[in-house]
């Protein structure tokens, strides 16, 4: 997830851990418990290298954004204590409150696309089979949409936000996330009401060159 390694080097780690995800599902396949790789693993219309592969989706697109997304979430919550209530105590605007966090954070701040025929945008063109870097964050902060798009504001209506991307591309599990981010946040702060930082916002190491934005450590204390 380092885009500061090589090619050489991350192509390297992908084999590496291909490799254990088919050690793993060959081990599950002879002793089978209660969960999902299990299932996966059982499953006969499947080559073992497609379900090494499922198996690699459901840990990046499934886990690593996931809990990247609760733990930078709890951060902006907790650096913003003012609006940390709106998502403790009102439960009736917790689905707005969601995608609000979706929009500031944008923990996937770039997706490639590849044009299927020539198009003109703001007046370059763009050759059918180019490629073109589509900066999800840029268009989450444009102030043409959103109002005051640097400040996280937990009352706004943050609908056309791009986080899970858009058109037939969209995140195949956008419902699912926004289920854990509603149920999970809100937990958290009922559990531990006390629960703060024990450092200075500016000195919570950030996840800034890694593909999946977040936070490398996050010092709370309660």
């Amino acid at each position: 997830m380092n885009i500061d390694l090589t090619a050489e080097h991350r192509q390297e780690a992908v084999r590496e851990l291909m490799a254990h995800l088919r050690d793993l599902l060959r081990h599950k396949r002879s002793w089978p418990e209660e969960d999902v790789l299990s299932g996966l693993a059982a499953h006969e219309g499947l080559t073992a290298d497609e379900r090494a592969g499922l198996a690699l989706l459901l840990l990046i697109a499934g886990h690593e954004t996931t809990t990247n997304m609760l733990a930078l979430g709890t951060f902006a919550l907790l650096a913003n204590p003012a609006q940390l209530a709106e998502v403790r105590d009102k439960e009736e605007d917790a689905p707005a409150v969601v995608e609000e966090l979706l929009r500031y954070l944008t923990i996937i701040h770039h997706v490639v696309r590849v044009a299927l025929k020539d198009i003109e945008l703001h007046g370059c063109l763009i050759k059918a089979g180019e490629s073109v870097t589509v900066a999800l964050s840029a268009a989450n902060r444009d102030a043409d949409h959103f109002a005051a798009p640097d400040a996280l504001d937990l009352t706004r209506p943050a609908a056309g936000h791009l986080a899970f991307g858009h058109g037939l591309h969209q995140c195949l599990g956008q419902r699912l996330a926004r289920a854990e981010i509603r149920i999970a946040l809100p937990a958290l702060l009922r559990r531990f009401p006390a629960l703060r930082l024990t450092v200075a916002p500016e000195e919570v190491p950030l996840r800034s060159a890694m593909t999946v934005y977040g936070v490398h450590e996050l010092p709370v204390t309660w």
